[in-house]
């Protein structure tokens, strides 16, 4: 949770990408607040008795939301389709004005990536953006079960990383009040 109001302040899109881990740790746990008490926040030795409870409420919260959602077995809370939803305006806001032309060029420059991602598969109709969010999703994952990820991944993990680390900018900036499209 401290991690999670850290990053969705500072870099939404790396937030988004830690809340779909923290949506896959409850499921991995069985939705079972008392499993993760055991396996995740006893592991921090350094939390006080007050960051703990507060840690175990935030998770417990989680998982009622999944609950509720029916997202237990997969999917995403409406909190982080929500995110989608907010970058998804902010990215066609940018590309429609002509003051974000490096904004312009890098989406252009992971479009071919995006194609040929829905291409294989990605759902067609979500957002493009959801798409690119997958792709670095299941990067991570190939790269915490140590399997190797070819040139051609990699060279979409970098176009994708720099559009959405230039969205999470202007994201920021927007929620300041400081971006004028």
């Amino acid at each position: 949770m401290f991690v999670s109001k850290h990053l969705k302040q500072n870099n939404i899109a790396e937030y988004l990408i830690y809340m779909w881990q923290v949506e896959d740790l409850i499921r991995a746990n069985g939705c079972d607040i008392e499993n993760i008490k055991c396996r995740v926040i006893d592991c921090y030795p350094s939390l006080s008795k007050e960051q703990s409870d507060e840690l175990s409420q935030w998770y417990e919260d989680l998982i009622e939301m999944m609950r509720r959602e029916e997202v237990m077995q997969k999917g995403h809370l409406q909190i982080n389709k929500n995110v989608i939803t907010w970058l998804t305006d902010l990215h066609l806001q940018l590309l429609a004005s002509s003051k974000f032309p490096y904004y312009s060029a890098a989406y252009y420059k992971a479009l071919p990536f995006i194609v040929e991602l829905r291409a294989k598969g990605a759902n067609k109709e979500e957002p493009e953006l959801e798409t690119c969010f997958e792709a670095l999703y299941g990067i991570l994952l190939l790269k915490l079960q140590k399997k190797e990820v070819g040139e051609e991944t990699k060279k979409a993990q970098e176009a994708i990383t720099t559009l959405l680390s230039m969205l999470s900018t202007y994201y920021i900036q927007d929620k300041k009040g400081e971006l004028e499209l």
